[in-house]
């Protein structure tokens, strides 16, 4: 089938892409801007340049399509008036999908019963499912509360909260009741749609085997993490004063925060297990659910950009948080080959040191034995080569992609995990663009104070670094 992914660029829809890849299906994903979908390593998907809030070239992406998943909100865009642009972009959409003979829309919405106040966030997602269905077309609707996993917005508010504060003043929204699913199973449900008729044209209320409280995920999550917290419930804490504390402890944007919270007031849990009846989805308890949620940056095996785009950046810095961590992420242009690139970051440290304030990572590495670390003085195997497994200095190397990338994670002594990577990528116009990778997941409040009080000395040692690369590389290069 012709099946249109918008949210391509969001934590769902970037995730449901290569599944449905993998099942066989032509791929196209609507995008404002296409650039943010490139780079994905996405085989055969068409990218479509088109915007749900302006109809003009609606009908035109949507040729061809059988059927559409329907995966954008516009919290992304403020959260004043967010509500009346979701009706807006839901009513074009569902006309120029109409005008184009789409078959069938597929939407993922919030759980909630109808029956109960719900917050402006609730009430907006199912009224997009009523916008949807009134354009004349069949609207599969999935309706979920807290979708568990690594860089879903709802799950990350939980995340942060826990891992930064060890005792919490909590209001009174902690012992709402909710269903939290696993993202695995949310997807199951979304692809395994697509072949059942019995789908077609029905609302679905999905979460996952165990009915909590917030409190309960708080500390389920505590207990997965092996952390000790406690929470110290207040009448007085109301859903606006409980964001504003949000907005201080956590990075996640008020635009995102604040709809959410006023939504924690509200019971979401399954009513009507016709979903499970259907599908037969073997659903994943909450802990294991947490565990996955957080094996690929306990492992290192780290996946940060699902949420952005990587080809086509321009030289810059940019600082973000994705995924539960810090990254600051810089890149600069270089005249040299690609390979040469790879071939100078590839033989940094051991006797040739780090290319930049060389002083200062050895009083780094002094530091890191005196409280007990493996500090500098390992050296590396070869001043050429690297393979995974390989010492360096105070490094591991983790992965390495000849000629491409090498990905090192830190073993010195911090409140925190740290990876640092370097990539080479040849530009269109046959320059390099050096990317330059520091990752950061910090333990608790000491993590956060240590990134923040040495930020600015990363800053420095790490502009420096890269700067030196690029000119080591132009120097070889020229030789």
């Amino acid at each position: 089938m012709n099946i249109m992914v918008t949210g391509a660029t969001g934590y769902i829809g970037g995730r449901l892409v290569p599944l449905l890849i993998t099942e066989g299906h032509h791929v196209i994903c609507m995008a404002r801007d296409p650039a943010r979908l490139a780079g994905r390593n996405w085989e055969g998907v068409t990218i479509r340049r088109a915007d749900v809030l302006d109809p003009v070239g609606l009908d035109k992406a949507m040729q061809g399509v059988d059927v559409a998943y329907y995966l954008i909100h516009s919290m992304a865009e403020g959260s004043h008036g967010f509500e009346e642009r979701d009706r807006n972009a839901a009513r074009n959409f569902g006309a120029a999908a109409h005008a184009a003979g789409v078959k069938r829309i597929i939407y993922l919405g919030g759980l909630g019963g109808s029956d109960q106040h719900m917050s402006s966030h609730l009430a907006s997602r199912q009224q997009v499912g009523d916008v949807l269905r009134a354009s004349g077309l069949p609207v599969t609707e999935f309706r979920a509360a807290v979708v568990v996993g690594a860089g879903s917005i709802s799950f990350e508010m939980i995340r942060y909260l826990t891992d930064r504060l060890p005792i919490m003043i909590t209001p009174r929204w902690v012992t709402t009741r909710c269903q939290p699913i696993a993202i695995e199973n949310v997807l199951e449900y979304l692809v395994r749609c697509l072949t059942e008729p019995q789908s077609i044209g029905r609302t679905f209320e999905i979460g996952g085997p165990d009915v909590l409280t917030y409190g309960d995920m708080m500390r389920g999550y505590a207990t997965v993490r092996g952390l000790k917290r406690y929470l110290i419930s207040v009448p007085v804490l109301t859903p606006r004063l409980s964001s504003y504390w949000v907005d201080i402890v956590t990075p996640i944007p008020a635009a995102f925060s604040h709809p959410l919270i006023e939504g924690l007031r509200s019971e979401v849990i399954v009513n009507d297990p016709a979903a499970q009846k259907l599908f037969n989805v073997s659903l994943i308890p909450y802990s294991v659910a947490v565990r996955r949620a957080l094996e690929r940056t306990q492992s290192g095996d780290v996946e940060t950009y699902w949420a952005g785009a990587r080809a086509g950046l321009q030289p810059g810095v940019t600082l973000k948080v994705t995924e539960g961590m810090l990254i600051e992420e810089r890149r600069v242009e270089s005249t040299a080959s690609s390979g040469m690139v790879y071939k100078v970051f590839a033989g940094i440290g051991g006797k040739r040191g780090w290319f930049y304030a060389d002083v200062l990572w050895k009083l780094r590495g002094l530091l890191d034995r005196f409280v007990g670390g493996v500090g500098m003085r390992r050296g590396r195997r070869s001043p050429d080569d690297l393979r995974p497994g390989d010492a360096l200095d105070f490094w591991r190397v983790e992965t390495v992609e000849p000629g491409r990338l090498i990905r090192l994670r830190a073993e010195m002594k911090m409140p925190g995990l740290a990876w640092l990577q370097f990539e080479s990528q040849t530009r269109s116009d046959g320059n390099t663009l050096l990317i330059q990778t520091a990752f950061f997941e910090p333990h608790g409040l000491a993590g956060l104070a240590y990134w923040y009080v040495l930020y600015p000395i990363h800053q420095l040692i790490f502009s420096g670094m890269a700067r030196a690369v690029v000119r080591r590389s132009e120097t070889a290069n020229n030789t």
